[in-house]
């Protein structure tokens, strides 16, 4: 029922008689009251006036999982959602779930991780009430090569998110760093369980920072926050919901060739390091060459002096010549 009231309040821009709040959900006076008792409880202003009933009020960074709810737009994604105050890790999580049989398009979302994870072992720093840690559970019935190509389109996603929500235009860097500012502002895992030829489940996690006023000195360089490029609170429910509702078209578009035939013009269009230079840390050596953007498959094309050579994610680490991006 809380769920309910919050959408009718939502979707109402002057007030919402007590009233109308029962007749429409088939509850009392006393049941009505309690919910938006509670609704306060969680950080929402409602203000109740006698004879006009209640009204919703604006600037509300309510981070609940009935708040996401009633925001969410998807057919799928999120539609099971596993909301939690603390956890390890909203991977870990998912993991767990997806062990136990969790269905196509779960997400979990978590308040605050205490063993957040980054890309090969890096811990990623994720204080309560700072940011969205979020986790996709996907079933996808492709061949476990493909999964690679998730991540990128996940990076596209946010990016569509963060521009929809703040209005900001952030860029990417390959393959999957969302960037604002010249210095990253969102982190993407994707792990998955597979045997042979078939995949179990994909995880992809989404760390966005978003409130965090001050990172550590050996971070200071290289990461940011939606507070920091703003100047003001972002929703973080909203932005959950937009993250999740361009993942369902993106998505969409990639299941269609499963490729990234239909994706490639804009995420090379918001890569970073497009037609600059680039240092690439490979196992056989670095070298340097131009960034011309990525192939249909997510590998990334770096014109050298000799060559065009094609650099495989997962296996090599790019970066610009002087500095992070």
């Amino acid at each position: 029922m809380k769920t309910k009231i919050l959408k009718v309040l939502k979707s109402t821009s002057g007030y919402v008689s007590g009233q109308e709040l029962c007749e429409s959900l088939g509850v009392s006076r006393t049941a009505v009251w309690k919910v938006i008792r509670q609704l306060e409880e969680d950080g929402y202003s409602i203000e109740a006036v006698r004879n006009r009933g209640y009204r919703l009020l604006e600037g509300n960074d309510v981070f609940t999982e009935e708040e996401i709810r009633s925001i969410l737009q998807t057919k799928q994604i999120g539609q099971n959602l596993v909301f939690l105050d603390i956890v390890d890790s909203t991977n870990n999580e998912a993991r767990r779930q997806a062990e136990q049989g969790a269905p196509d398009g779960t997400l979990v979302v978590a308040v605050e991780q205490n063993a957040g994870k980054g890309r090969r072992g890096r811990s990623w720093i994720s204080p309560k009430g700072t940011g969205i840690w979020m986790s996709m559970i996907l079933r996808p019935n492709i061949p476990p090569e493909y999964a690679s190509m998730l991540t990128l389109v996940a990076a596209m996603a946010v990016e569509s998110g963060i521009r929809q929500v703040t209005g900001l235009t952030g860029q990417i860097k390959w393959p999957n760093d969302v960037i604002l500012n010249d210095k990253k502002v969102c982190g993407i895992l994707t792990e998955m369980s597979t045997e042979m030829e078939r995949i179990h489940y994909v995880v992809i996690g989404i760390g966005i920072n978003v409130s965090i006023r001050e990172f550590p000195k050996e971070l200071a360089d290289k990461a940011t926050s939606l507070l920091l490029c703003t100047g003001r609170i972002v929703s973080r429910a909203r932005l959950t919901a937009a993250v999740a509702e361009a993942w369902e078209v993106y998505y969409g578009r990639f299941l269609q060739t499963l490729n990234l035939d239909l994706l490639i013009e804009e995420y090379n269009d918001n890569l970073v390091n497009r037609n600059r230079e680039v240092k690439v840390l490979a196992p056989e050596g670095a070298y340097t060459g131009i960034c011309r953007g990525i192939n249909e498959k997510g590998e990334l094309l770096v014109e050298t002096s000799h060559d065009m050579r094609v650099v495989v994610s997962g296996e090599v680490s790019v970066r610009g010549i002087y500095g992070y991006v």
